[in-house]
């Protein structure tokens, strides 16, 4: 078996992405199980066509994206994406894409085929922050497991795929006032946890992760 984990380079102004920060820091082995790390660029329709090109490359059997969710306190696990690229700020490549579909022949939403709430459960039972989230929002997070999911839907429907959303690294929150952050080393952590699981569950477990809002 073979995981891709990818990550994006840093957007909005950072000089860093916790999110390739920490893919890049993950083992080489996990559970036996062979791990390709990518950086992707935070660009509307470029990053879509280089997960593909690296799933065409490398023939993953779990594909996982992972981003930042600058003031999220936790690890969350996305449960789906829309189709829609509705950007509050300009991507790397200067795009801005307003209400416009990611495509045209997709569904209205995809669901994750990763398990979800195992992985959330595993990151919590080891002392990492995690829970479930029903909003990747609608910039390049979103767009990139729109694609995923897309392309696992036309093309790769052997793949299991799924997008996670880390807080910004402590060094991205000075001056940002009271802001939530995670050490580098408990973002590595919970993405090696959260792997394990998507290795140990094909189907998802039965548990509690609801909100009410």
């Amino acid at each position: 078996m073979k995981v891709l984990i990818t990550g994006f380079d840093p957007f909005g102004g950072e000089k860093i992405n916790p999110a390739y920060e920490a893919v890049k820091g993950l083992e080489d082995n996990i559970k036996g199980v062979e791990i390709v790390r990518k950086e992707i660029s935070t660009v509307f329709r470029k990053s879509i066509n280089q997960l593909e090109k690296a799933i065409e490359e490398e023939n993953p059997d779990i594909v996982i994206c992972v981003g930042q969710a600058g003031g999220r306190y936790d690890i969350t696990v996305e449960r789906v994406a829309v189709n829609i690229d509705d950007a509050r700020i300009e991507d790397n490549d200067g795009n801005q894409p307003i209400d416009t579909p990611i495509f045209e022949d997709g569904e209205n939403a995809y669901f994750a085929s990763i398990p979800i709430k195992a992985m959330v459960q595993k990151m919590k039972e080891n002392g990492i922050p995690a829970s479930v989230s029903n909003s990747a929002g609608t910039f390049v997070c979103n767009h990139i497991m729109y694609g995923l999911l897309y392309l696992i839907d036309k093309k790769y429907p052997h793949i299991r795929g799924g997008f996670i959303h880390v807080p910004y690294l402590p060094e991205q929150v000075v001056g940002k006032g009271n802001m939530a952050s995670m050490s580098t080393e408990n973002i590595i952590k919970g993405l090696t946890l959260a792997i394990e699981a998507a290795l140990e569950y094909e189907e998802d477990i039965k548990t509690q992760e609801g909100k009410t809002h």
